[in-house]
C-alpha cells in the first residue's frame, strides 16, 4: 500500500488546475503555470479543493509509479502557489559569486570566472558575495541549476572551502600532524 499516493493533494484559493486527455495536467496559479504528461494508467480526480490519484492494481511497478505521480502533483502545486528555493554558501578566500541580469559568475580559484546562465523560468540571487539562492516553480528545475552550481566547487572535507548547500553538514577529515 503507498501511503504517499494514498494522501489528498488540497488545491489551495487561487491555484487553477485542469486534467485533459491522455493524463496532461496544466497548474496555473499566482507564480506560473506548469504542465505535465503522466502514466496512462493512474486516475487522477479532482473533488472541488482536493485532488487524488489512484491505480488500476497492485503490481509493484504500478504502486511506485503511484506514489511518484501523487508526489510531482504536489510538487506542481505547491510550486505555483509558494515557488521553490536552495540557498548555497560560499566559503574561502577570494571565493565570491556575482548575478546579473540572470547570469551567475563565479571566482572559484580557477584562472578565469566560472559563468553560469539560469534558464527561462529560473531566478539568481546573490544577497552577499558568498551567499546563491536559486528560485522558481519547477522543483526538479531548482535543484539541477543549484547541483550544478555547487558541482563548480564541492566542498573539500579538510577546511570546508567550496560551495555548500546552507543547511549541509560536510563531514571533515583531520589532517596531517607533524611528528
Amino acid at each position: 500500500m503507498s501511503r504517499i499516493g494514498n494522501k489528498t493533494i488540497t488545491i489551495p484559493a487561487g491555484v487553477e488546475l485542469t486534467i485533459s486527455e491522455g493524463n496532461e495536467v496544466t497548474v496555473k496559479g499566482p507564480k506560473g503555470t506548469l504542465t505535465r504528461q503522466f502514466d496512462s494508467r493512474m486516475k487522477i480526480e479532482q473533488n472541488g479543493a482536493e485532488l487524488t490519484v489512484k491505480r488500476p492494481n497492485d503490481e509493484k511497478h504500478v504502486k511506485q509509479l503511484h506514489g511518484t505521480t501523487r508526489a510531482l502533483l504536489h510538487n506542481m502545486v505547491v510550486g505555483v502557489s509558494e515557488g521553490f528555493k536552495k540557498e548555497l554558501q560560499i566559503t574561502g578566500v577570494g571565493y565570491r559569486a556575482e548575478a546579473k541580469d540572470n547570469k551567475l559568475t563565479l571566482n572559484m580559484g580557477y584562472s578565469h570566472p566560472v559563468v553560469i546562465v539560469a534558464e527561462e523560468g529560473l531566478k539568481i540571487e546573490t544577497p552577499k558575495q558568498d551567499q546563491i539562492i536559486v528560485s522558481g516553480i519547477d522543483k526538479q528545475r531548482v535543484g539541477e541549476l543549484a547541483a550544478n552550481i555547487r558541482a563548480v566547487r564541492k566542498p573539500e572535507p579538510y577546511k570546508g572551502k567550496g560551495i555548500a548547500y546552507k543547511d549541509e553538514h560536510i563531514r571533515r577529515k583531520e589532517g596531517k600532524t607533524a611528528a
